[in-house]
């Protein structure tokens, strides 16, 4: 128990400044994200399965979201993290949580390479101080907006911000169970108030950047009050938000679900891993679903299984639940009692945290060694994925990097199908194939792809051939095309007049057959055990 309460408040010191750099990074007031790590910290622990995942906002949402706050606003946000929530549950309650883990390597990190990139963008701006009015737009505009206004760069900014980096990259080797974030943020933030009062420097934080308006409570920086129910709609314009709107929402709703999906699943093996549990895929969607759900009713933002604090919190001797929950009661703790004192915290030293968690995420060593050794349509699948993320639009990556996916599975399915003619094997065997006959075998699933393959073998045959026989005891499944294709290489060999002699059929493929009116009548369409029974049967027919 007394690991679990130390595992969690160590988690909980980590959480608290990051949760709010995630929601800053997304465009919301940073006690939004403050918000997701209480409620999605209590609520997906104790409905997911796993035991020691920690859940809340993570920096692989902020490319998703960003799109999402600059067209809809805050409520817009709310409205698609409520979708997912639902979405989230059914991928869960009809067990696609086992599917979702079939994403091929590449896709992953070529996701997670390029939110990598698309975060550490966004940085710069508040890293070096930056005047910029309007920072939005595709990658390259952001770019090209960094660059036109560097010579609005503030020193003093820049200073807190290199300052942050480098006590979070050498506190980090130390080796020590202080978390490097609190020790870094606590130096900078101090530094900066005696800065900013006793010196006359303007340097940003989180109290001269955001304000709130609460029930007719107004202050700036982090509202020192417990969390507010609210409607996630409440500040809609429903004359403006009609069903164009929702089929605007929808597609991010999915993106996120599915993202969120990918995040918590991965995480899950992650942990698994480290701590020997066996995590239910489904259960813990069903969980995140139901994080998901309730988070916004909170003001909060999308949420999910986050890797890093919960390799933070197995490291810091977590073994159950509870210190997911402490966690969550440590960060509200912190709101109501500390709220004043978080609101002094730099606008640099926490884009700096996020420079530092966009270069874990990144992968950048497994991006190179992909592109060293992977087989070449793995490379293309990784760049494609990256240059997606990077350049257009997070839901246009998700969706082609799941199509190339599809694709590269069918592919090398298809390669390991094969269509083979043994009637040189069996000859040689001391079991002779008169010469009007031919022995084929086909290895491997006889689906859409393959199908077709063997369509055109089996009707390409020699015209002095009279009959064919098919040994199917290699093929462990047959889809709808495979049937059509079947029935195609029947008419063809009847409109020839030959026969047909089928081998090796499972009890499942029969079954199929049956359905599909395919019946062997012992006239033109055999069936047998094995090759041997039906080279037997027609030498016997010979004789």
């Amino acid at each position: 128990m007394y690991k679990n309460i130390f595992a969690g408040i160590t988690v909980g010191i980590i959480a608290l400044p990051l949760s709010m750099a995630l929601a800053i990074a997304v465009g919301v007031p940073p006690q939004n994200g403050l918000y997701t790590a209480i409620i999605a910290g209590i609520i997906a622990s104790i409905f997911g399965s796993s035991k020691v995942n920690i859940s809340g906002p993570t920096a692989a949402f902020v490319v998703i979201l960003i799109p999402i706050v600059q067209e809809f606003g805050l409520a817009g946000l709310l409205i698609c993290g409520l979708g997912s929530g639902f979405i989230l549950i059914l991928i869960g309650l009809f067990k696609f949580g086992k599917l979702i883990e079939l994403i091929p390597y590449p896709v992953t990190v070529g996701f997670t390479t390029g939110i990598a990139v698309v975060i550490a963008i966004f940085q710069i701006k508040d890293f070096f101080g930056l005047k910029i009015e309007k920072f939005d737009g595709h990658f390259h505009e952001k770019v090209l907006t960094l660059f036109n206004s560097f010579h609005t760069i503030s020193f003093s900014e820049t200073i807190i911000g290199l300052l942050t980096l480098f006590i979070l990259i050498s506190w980090s080797k130390t080796k020590s169970k202080i978390p490097p974030a609190l020790i870094a943020l606590s130096i900078c933030t101090v530094l900066v108030y005696i800065l900013n009062n006793n010196y006359g420097f303007d340097i940003s934080t989180i109290k001269s950047t955001f304000s709130y308006d609460i029930n007719g409570l107004k202050g700036e920086g982090i509202p020192p009050i417990a969390l507010q129910f609210s409607l996630p709609w409440e500040n809609i314009n429903f004359d403006l938000f009609n069903l164009d709107t929702v089929y605007k929402l929808l597609p991010h709703s999915v993106a996120i679900a599915i993202l969120g999906a990918l995040e918590s699943l991965l995480c899950a093996v992650i942990t698994d891993g480290m701590t020997k549990n066996n995590t239910n895929p489904n259960k813990e969607l069903i969980g995140q679903g139901l994080a998901n759900i309730a988070v916004p009713f909170f003001g909060g933002i999308p949420a999910t299984a986050a890797i890093a604090r919960s390799a933070a919190n197995i490291r810091s001797g977590a073994t159950g639940k509870l210190s997911s929950i402490v966690h969550a009661i440590f960060v509200l703790l912190s709101i109501l009692l500390f709220a004043p004192y978080l609101s002094y915290l730099p606008m640099a030293s926490l884009s700096a945290l996020l420079l530092v968690v966009a270069w874990n995420m990144s992968e950048i060593k497994h991006f190179i060694n992909i592109i060293k050794i992977a087989p070449r349509h793995d490379i293309y699948v990784l760049l494609t994925c990256f240059i997606l993320t990077v350049f257009l639009d997070m839901q246009i990556a998700i969706g082609v990097g799941m199509g190339l996916a599809s694709i590269l599975f069918i592919k090398r399915t298809i390669d390991l199908y094969s269509i083979d003619l043994l009637n040189d094997s069996y000859n040689s065997i001391d079991l002779t194939i008169p010469q009007n006959v031919s022995v084929y075998s086909i290895n491997g699933p006889m689906f859409f792809g393959a199908a077709q393959s063997a369509l055109r073998t089996l009707v390409s045959t020699n015209n002095d051939i009279d009959t064919l026989i098919i040994d199917m005891k290699n093929v462990p499944m047959i889809d709808m095309t495979g049937l059509v294709a079947f029935n195609s290489i029947i008419q063809n060999l009847l409109d020839n007049e030959k026969k047909l002699i089928v081998c090796g059929l499972n009890d499942r493929i029969k079954r199929k057959f049956e359905k599909a009116k395919i019946v062997f009548d012992n006239k033109n369409i055999y069936n047998f055990k094995d090759i041997n029974s039906a080279i037997e049967h027609l030498n016997i027919i010979k004789e």
